[in-house]
């Protein structure tokens, strides 16, 4: 019977809550509310998180009988990172994809998004630079999540 992950624990809870194990999770499998996995240290696990809850790589997760802390970690995947020497032009590319809702991860150089052929087409005759590169892609939350809700590396404070 795998163990019930229900309580997204919040941040200040971070330093007192120390994770027992881990769980590398896609960013498809990070919006998952309610699903199986199995964790790092091989136990099964089922998430069932309110809906529409996105984790983020750092987030922790606590079992309903509190026994076992899980550290969330954005599993490497294949991503298209869009750059340009032409900020300009990065950003506008970020508000076309934004009108597609495309989930986007954005720094100051780079645009992230998952591999789409029309995508990448649409970028390349914009006079972008994209490669696919292996690495976490952790997409912005949504417009109408709250911004506590996701962490930010070092530098990135982007709250809509």
């Amino acid at each position: 019977m795998p163990l019930l992950l229900t309580t997204k624990l919040d941040h200040n809870h971070h330093h007192s809550e120390t994770p027992t194990d881990r769980l590398s999770l896609t960013a498809e499998e990070r919006v998952r509310s309610r699903h199986p996995f199995v964790t790092e240290g091989g136990r099964e696990v089922y998430v069932q998180l309110k809906r529409g809850t996105q984790l983020q790589g750092g987030d922790r997760l606590q079992a309903e009988d509190g026994s076992l802390v899980v550290e969330i970690v954005a599993k490497p995947e294949q991503v298209m990172a869009v750059t340009t020497s032409h900020r300009l032009d990065l950003l506008e590319a970020a508000y076309h994809l934004g009108n597609r809702h495309v989930p986007l991860e954005i720094s100051e150089t780079h645009l992230y998004l998952l591999p789409d052929p029309v995508l990448r087409d649409m970028l390349h005759q914009r006079g972008l630079e994209v490669i696919e590169v292996q690495r976490s892609f952790q997409p912005q939350a949504g417009a109408y999540e709250s911004p506590s809700s996701h962490s930010h590396g070092a530098g990135h404070h982007h709250h809509h």
